[in-house]
């Protein structure tokens, strides 16, 4: 992707805007998942686990294997996914816009940042990252009113995202991180070139686990989400490519116009 003005995102023709994520615990699983679930994704999202263990050497194996797009979409990976960087950095400008020109170096089409660094860290990491499409994150998907409270954000989660948000794009920020419940608030006060990913993403019936703030796939897309993310109810499923596509099949179900 070139450098500039970021239009909203849109998945690969054929592929549902489904991100993987790959919170492995090392390197050969994170590609044994990749094989089974990339036929479905059109993002492959990269962790902190991960690639605290790993480093870049996992993304050299996946681009490897074809399992990660080449950039610039060439090469026999050029159908493959594309990949996400979620590592949310979050220091003083400098030293951010020191950790972006570093793992810029992957060629990632995502990689996230905190909202709560203010306006300067967020502009330092986009003019760092200018090949990237840098992803704020406003309000982690596990805080609930209470959790947030004991940290100092008064009010409920929409208060907070609503402001975090706000400050991004005056920022320079066009890429977004919120919970699903959030998404068409975001959209309606930002507007529609903004691209919003979301996390807490639940199959129905899935645990909910460490998550406070979720929604089905089809309900994320529904409400406005450009890329859905989804880790747990995949990766820890018995047939991971199998559970996948259910979920990408579940994105494409909400994508498409209602009858009528």
């Amino acid at each position: 992707m070139s450098a500039g003005v970021r239009s909203r995102y849109a998945p690969p023709a054929g592929r549902a805007p489904l991100a993987v994520a790959l919170d492995a615990p090392d390197g050969a699983t994170a590609v044994r998942w990749a094989r089974a679930v990339a036929p479905s994704a059109a993002v492959l999202k990269i962790g902190l686990e991960l690639f605290y263990r790993e480093g870049p050497a996992v993304v050299t194996a996946l681009r490897g294997e074809g399992l990660l797009a080449e950039p610039g979409g060439s090469g026999h990976a050029s159908d493959a996914p594309e990949l996400f960087l979620d590592l949310k950095l979050h220091d003083i400008p400098a030293t951010v816009a020191g950790g972006l020109r570093s793992v810029a170096t992957l060629l990632p089409r995502f990689i996230t940042i905190h909202a709560a660094g203010g306006a300067a860290m967020i502009r330092a990491a986009i003019e760092a990252a200018p090949e990237a499409d840098v992803a704020v994150v406003t309000v982690l998907t596990s805080l609930d009113a209470a959790a947030l409270g004991a940290v100092g954000f008064d009010g409920p989660p929409d208060d907070a995202v609503r402001r975090l948000a706000a400050l991004a794009v005056q920022a320079g920020a066009n890429t977004l991180v919120c919970s699903p419940r959030e998404v068409r608030m975001v959209r309606s006060e930002l507007g529609e070139s903004v691209t919003l990913i979301t996390p807490g993403v639940r199959p129905e019936g899935s645990d909910v686990a460490d998550q406070a703030r979720i929604a089905t796939p089809d309900q994320a897309i529904r409400a406005g989400a450009d890329l859905v993310v989804v880790g747990r109810p995949i990766t820890r499923a018995a047939d991971l490519g199998g559970a996948a596509k259910a979920v990408a099949d579940s994105i494409s179900a909400g994508r498409r116009p209602a009858a009528g």
